[in-house]
């Protein structure tokens, strides 16, 4: 476990940088706002965004040490600071990877009883309501002795980019830290997704369109899904929709959003970490994972975590799969749909959002679209 003390400095730091690096600039600043040739920040400034850095690189510290959660989201409630949406989801997904990598540290014999972390700024250019600083992280960890053996302690200064903007009312918020250096990363440091091309992506198999003779009956409890409460919510708000959830009809489309909350009201439950990695599912009050609202990265969410299979006939769907269409066989899929009812003859309906659709039947889908390239799921 850290220490008292050095929990305290952490939580005042976080507290002291979150106040500091939000105050309101100076009307001395007010020119970058007009589009000023780049400056470097004043001393109070530079102050402001080395305690915020100090802040968020502590707390990745202390969640390698003793796992906790961390203390910039309750900052973040309480009023004192918005970091960006993406910036803040990032920061819980590294704080749970590092928690994992300290319970794979454990499992090898290894433990920190403490650490300090200690974030000094190198450069600062601020242009137009952007902030772009250079960071050098110097963070010492003290051995926890298990084997009495380990050297006393564990040292590594590491280098980061830090990106902020000034939001409206002319205060910073953070929105990227990355690190600069090469070679393996720092103790404290997440690690970049494996996935890199496409062709390492979770593949959906296509659907045949043909009606086949004999029909195939969903079996009954496939997961322990809820598959009537999917269908009766998307059916109660095929039209009118659900106040607590944010539309994407003028970003994209509002389809996958959809059923998102559908799969959700049925049972799914939430995957935390980074928005922008495929593997996790989620949404919340400020923002949502890529995979919520991304017809591939759902499609890639859901094949990877096994939550889904892919059945070889769309006709062989039942209530609460999910049916995607890949408009111009271009291998980007473009639109998701949810069967919400079936019927005796074994035709699948689909309801959706974008356009707003209400049972609407395969085949009057198919007969539309004889060309493109179809895909079902098995929820």
């Amino acid at each position: 476990m850290i220490p008292t003390t050095f929990r305290s400095a952490v939580g005042a730091a976080l507290t002291v940088a979150v106040s500091a690096v939000l105050l309101p600039v100076s009307a001395a600043n007010a020119a970058d706002r007009a589009g000023a040739q780049p400056r470097t920040a004043d001393a109070t400034t530079t102050r402001s965004f080395a305690r915020i850095a100090d802040a968020v690189l502590s707390e990745r510290t202390a969640a390698i040490v003793d796992g906790r959660p961390a203390r910039r989201a309750a900052a973040v409630d309480n009023g004192a600071v918005r970091l960006s949406a993406k910036q803040a989801r990032t920061e819980d997904g590294t704080a749970s990877s590092l928690g994992k990598r300290k319970a794979r540290l454990a499992a090898l014999g290894e433990e920190y009883s403490s650490g300090d972390t200690k974030a000094t700024v190198n450069s600062t250019r601020i242009q137009g309501n952007r902030a772009t600083v250079q960071v050098t992280e110097t963070t010492l960890l003290r051995y926890k002795k298990i084997r009495g053996d380990e050297p006393a302690t564990t040292g590594f200064q590491a280098h980061h980019e830090l990106s902020l903007t000034r939001t409206s009312g002319g205060k910073w918020e953070l929105t990227g830290l990355r690190s600069t250096d090469d070679g393996p990363v720092a103790i404290n440091a997440p690690v970049a997704p494996a996935v890199t091309t496409a062709d390492a992506l979770p593949s959906a198999t296509r659907a045949a369109i043909t009606k086949p003779a004999t029909p195939q009956n969903k079996p009954p409890g496939t997961a322990g899904y809820d598959y009537k409460a999917m269908a009766a919510y998307t059916e109660k708000y095929w039209k009118d929709y659900n106040p607590a959830y944010r539309k994407f009809n003028d970003a994209g489309g509002d389809c996958t959003n959809f059923v998102s909350q559908a799969l959700k009201a049925g049972g799914w439950k939430h995957q935390p970490g980074s928005y922008d990695d495929y593997r996790n599912w989620w949404y919340d009050s400020s923002y949502q994972s890529l995979s919520w609202v991304g017809v591939n990265e759902w499609s890639w969410f859901t094949l990877h975590h096994k939550r889904a299979t892919n059945l070889s006939n769309v006709y062989h769907m039942g209530v609460g799969d999910v049916m995607q269409m890949d408009f111009d066989r271009d291998g980007s899929k473009d639109h998701s749909m949810m069967v919400t009812y079936r019927s005796a003859s074994g035709v699948p309906y689909l309801t959706y959002h974008s356009v707003n659709t209400y049972r609407k039947s395969v085949a009057s889908i198919i007969a539309s679209y004889p060309n493109s390239l179809y895909y079902a799921y098995r929820i």
